[in-house]
C-alpha cells in the first residue's frame, strides 16, 4: 500500500499493514520459531538479548536529542526505555562482567548504526524504528516472555525478562491506541509518510538479518563441542 494513496486510511493503518510482510518474515525467522518453541537453550535467549542491547542503546542514546523535534519529539517516552532493564536482564544471565567480550553481530552492527543514523539526521526515519521496536516489544514482546518464563523458569516479571516488563504502562491496550493516535498525526507530508514506510519495512528487514545471524552462530554452536 503507498501511504500517498491511501486518504482517508490513519496512517498507522497504512504502516501496519505495507510493513505486514516483512514483518511476518522477520517473526518467523528460523531463529525465533525456534526459540519460541523451546528448542533452544538459555544460552541462545541470551544472545539474543545481548544484541538487544546494542539496538536500544542506539535508539535511547538519541532520543533525549529528539525529545523537543516536531516528528520524532512526541514519541520519546520515558516509560518505553528499556536499556535499564537489558542490563538487569543481562547480569542476571551472563553474571555481573556481562559486558566483558561482548560484540554486536554485524547485522547488529548495522542495524544499530541505521538506527543512530536517523537519530542524528532523520528524525521521520527514526520514528520508523521507535515504532516496529516498541509497539512490538508491547504486542509480541509479551509471547517472548511468557515462553522464557515457561521454558527456562525465570520468575514472572523478574529478572531475565524485565525487558518486557513496563512496569510504568499499567493498560499496554491503551498506551497503543495513544501510539497509534500519534503516528496518526505525525508531523509530515504524504512523501515523508511513504519514507516512514519505507524505512519501517527496511526496520524489519534489519531484525530479519540479526535473527538470520543469530541462528546461525546457534547451529555453529550445536556442532561444536561447547554446543548451547
Amino acid at each position: 500500500m503507498d501511504a500517498t494513496t491511501t486518504t482517508g486510511t490513519p496512517f498507522s493503518t497504512v504502516i501496519r499493514i505495507a510493513s505486514h510482510e516483512q514483518h511476518t518474515e522477520a517473526e518467523t525467522s528460523t531463529f525465533m520459531s525456534d526459540l519460541l518453541g523451546g528448542r533452544l537453550g538459555v544460552a541462545a535467549y541470551a544472545r539474543y538479548t545481548e544484541q538487544l542491547w546494542f539496538l536500544y542503546r542506539a535508539l535511547e542514546d538519541g532520543a533525549e536529542s529528539l525529545a523537543d523535534d516536531p516528528v520524532a519529539g512526541p514519541f520519546i517516552r520515558p516509560e518505553l526505555m528499556r536499556t535499564t532493564e537489558l542490563e538487569r536482564d543481562l547480569a542476571h544471565l551472563r553474571g555481573a562482567d556481562w559486558r566483558a567480550g561482548l560484540a554486536p553481530l554485524p547485522a547488529t552492527a548495522a542495524y544499530a548504526e541505521r538506527v543512530a543514523y536517523c537519530a542524528r539526521s532523520w528524525p521521520a526515519g527514526y520514528v520508523a524504528h521507535h515504532y516496529t521496536r516498541y509497539l512490538g516489544d508491547l504486542s509480541g514482546g509479551q509471547i517472548i516472555r511468557d515462553k522464557a518464563e515457561k521454558t527456562w523458569g525465570f520468575a514472572r516479571k523478574g529478572d531475565g525478562v524485565r525487558f518486557y516488563v513496563f512496569e510504568q504502562i499499567p493498560n499496554p491496550a491503551a498506551f497503543k491506541r495513544g501510539y497509534r493516535e500519534l503516528l496518526d498525526a505525525v508531523n509530515a507530508d504524504d512523501l515523508e509518510k511513504q519514507r516512514i514506510v519505507d524505512e519501517c519495512k527496511r526496520a524489519f528487514d534489519y531484525n530479519g538479518a540479526v535473527f538470520r545471524e543469530l541462528g546461525a552462530a546457534t547451529e555453529s554452536r550445536r556442532r561444536g563441542p561447547l554446543s548451547a
